[in-house]
């Protein structure tokens, strides 16, 4: 799920929230109340979640087989 950066035009608080792509935008600000929150453009940010492709790569030396691999090359 992405993560959006919000900021109040009022009190210019701003908060990061993570939400769906269909979920509907955030318009009441947590700080002051009022509904002058407006999302803002930035970079995409979003969060790797449950046990997924990150554990096994990107690994650096020996780490790269953790599944068993007793250091045997395959060559």
């Amino acid at each position: 799920m992405p993560i959006y950066e919000y900021r109040c035009d009022d009190c210019d608080h701003e908060l990061e929230k993570l939400q769906k792509m269909s979920d509907e935008p955030l318009k009441e600000c947590p700080s002051c109340g009022s509904q002058g929150l407006r999302k803002l453009i930035s970079a995409a940010g979003f969060r790797l979640s449950g046990s997924g492709w990150y554990e096994t790569d990107f690994k650096s030396g020996n780490k790269k087989n953790l599944a068993g691999d007793s250091g045997k090359s395959s060559n």
